[in-house]
């Protein structure tokens, strides 16, 4: 592949990098991969790099079992034989919570697991129920006998997150309850000897709202965060791996993206910034499913991306200069390209519409968008011209 002309604006591409298992220095797997993109002309100053995170906790074999799990919410929420557990609001997805939900049942020991969802999506917009039959029933808790043993299939997976749930924990060896509600001081009512806090962005608000009420709520973020294998994130962001194994987020990646800008810098003479991405910040328009199942779209990147882009709306200065002014499209042009408008005539107007969004939110987002989560075998994205 040729480098791009000059005349052809902001792009991403895919880099393929082969199978990366634990125990690879993946800081060493993805310079050797940039290094050949330096030699073919594809690497220059100003490019960001992008890693997905699932490469990233793989090769630091960032791991544990649900045995673990179950362990550390006993020791955390002192959980005796048959304890019974509070779960509010997880997300709706077998990736992301299945095997999380089955280690807090296998830590009951035939205790009881009160899941209660919010209703009628989760907090990422995957559908629990019909909003029609959430209005016609009129209550603010929802139980299963309110459901009758109806069932409502995700429009995407097929799935019935409600029945799914509640095998996943019968087949742990725990009791079942579901309950939907959006009012997190419902699940007080079921008595939990302790609660876990699982949402995701709300998480603060949830547990604030419930410890003040109850000694023992902790988040999914207080799970998994210290020890052999760990997460500054905890359990936020972890993903089902094989067998009874659960993948957790890339831990210490401010110390990759730190090692990876520097070996760029020195080796290649290039100053790029580098992130590591988890999911993109996108809503889907036909599901309604909001795509940010992890805490956040960069798990880390460095300094030159902790800053918002913002800019001036050049399809407004076009319509100004032409209409207002009476300018060429060649005297516009002349304009733009020598960026005489930093503070142009039309004021504010000319910002309108370009709302400022942080560097790194953007930018792992379009790696997301180009990797498809890593499916194309693509895990080292390229960004240029942003």
């Amino acid at each position: 592949m040729a480098k791009l002309p000059e005349y052809i604006g902001p792009h991403a591409f895919g880099v393929k990098m082969g199978v990366i298992v634990p125990g690879t220095d993946i800081v060493q797997a993805i310079f050797k991969q940039l290094a050949r993109c330096y030699r073919d002309g594809l690497l220059e100053d100003g490019d960001i790099v992008c890693i997905t995170e699932s490469v990233v906790a793989r090769a630091q074999n960032n791991y544990v079992t649900t045995a673990d799990v179950a362990a550390e919410i006993r020791e955390k929420l002192q959980l005796a034989p048959g304890s019974r557990l509070g779960v509010v609001f997880p997300i709706a997805s077998r990736n992301r919570f299945a095997l999380v939900l089955r280690s807090f049942a296998l830590a009951l020991s035939g205790g009881e697991v009160i899941v209660q969802l919010s209703f009628p999506c989760d907090e990422v917009g995957n559908p629990i129920i019909e909003p029609e039959f959430a209005r016609a029933l009129g209550k603010d808790l929802i139980t299963l006998e309110d459901l009758a043993g109806r069932k409502f299939a995700h429009p995407v997976t097929g799935i019935d997150y409600i029945s799914f749930y509640r095998d996943i924990i019968s087949a742990a060896g725990a009791a079942p309850q579901i309950i939907l509600c959006n009012d997190p001081l419902r699940i007080l009512d079921y008595r939990p000897h302790g609660v876990v806090a699982a949402d995701i962005h709300s998480r603060a608000r949830t547990k604030a709202l419930i410890g003040a009420r109850h000694p023992r709520c902790i988040t999914l973020e207080e799970l998994c965060n210290s020890g052999e294998a760990y997460s500054e994130w905890g359990l936020l962001g972890s993903n089902i791996s094989a067998g009874e194994k659960i993948k957790l987020a890339p831990r210490d990646g401010s110390k990759i993206v730190g090692e990876l800008q520097r070996l760029i810098r020195e080796k290649l003479g290039v100053q790029a910034e580098v992130l590591i991405y988890g999911d993109g910040a996108y809503c889907d328009p036909t599901t309604g499913i909001y795509e940010l199942a992890d805490p956040r779209p960069a798990f880390a990147a460095t300094e030159g991306l902790n800053r918002y882009r913002e800019g001036f709306k050049y399809k407004y200065l076009a319509d100004y200069y032409f209409h207002e002014e009476g300018k060429s499209a060649v005297e516009i042009e002349s304009l733009l390209q020598e960026k005489e408008i930093t503070s142009p005539a039309g004021g504010e107007d000319a910002c309108e519409g370009t709302t400022p969004r942080l560097m790194e939110n953007v930018v792992a987002s379009l790696a997301d968008l180009v990797s498809g989560s890593s499916d194309a075998g693509t895990p080292l994205v390229i960004v240029k011209g942003f």
